[in-house]
């Protein structure tokens, strides 16, 4: 989508002008800015701590938009994988809304909400045995681990409030 533009006074003479959506640092100081694509201010026109708190890792696997994500030290250096339930150790720290392929930098959102997904009911929701994923019905197997992930809003949406996970006897 385009910008919405403006006159401006640009050396003595009017000119029209795209607004900005998302700034390159300093360089933008004094800009006049638009909402994005999704009707919001872009994070890079926001002032330090305010707006989405994500983290940007290396992904050390192919991940989907939507996946629940585990933060973890890959030989000293954090990257960011897939979340499941079967083994301790792996929960869900946070999720991805754009997919992301392995060795690519993945941006991680730790607090909001996940959209894109589909045929969800309302209620609460579990990490999933099936690495990456939501469920409404948590695990009972021995050594999984039980993790309250949040509530479903919509058919489409859930609402990112991770809780301690529980590991099963």
């Amino acid at each position: 989508m385009a910008a919405n533009k403006y006159i401006a006074l640009v050396s003595g003479r009017l000119r029209e002008t795209a607004a900005t959506i998302t700034s390159s640092g300093a360089g933008d100081d004094g800009k006049i800015v638009a909402l994005n694509s999704s009707g919001r201010l872009d994070n890079s026109v926001m002032p330090v701590g305010i707006g989405e708190d994500t983290k940007v890792l290396p992904a050390t696997e192919n991940l989907s938009a939507g996946n629940l994500v585990n933060i973890w030290s890959n030989a000293g250096t954090f990257g960011v994988r897939k979340a499941d339930a079967t083994v301790a150790g792996k929960e869900a720290h946070g999720f991805v809304l754009t997919s992301v392929t392995s060795g690519q930098d993945a941006s991680v959102y730790l607090e909001g909400t996940i959209t894109g997904l589909t045929g969800l009911s309302s209620g609460r929701y579990y990490l999933s045995t099936t690495a990456g994923e939501a469920t409404p019905v948590p695990p009972t197997a021995s050594g999984a681990v039980v993790q309250y992930v949040g509530s479903a809003v919509s058919a489409t949406e859930i609402t990112f409030e991770p809780a301690d996970g529980v590991i099963l006897a």
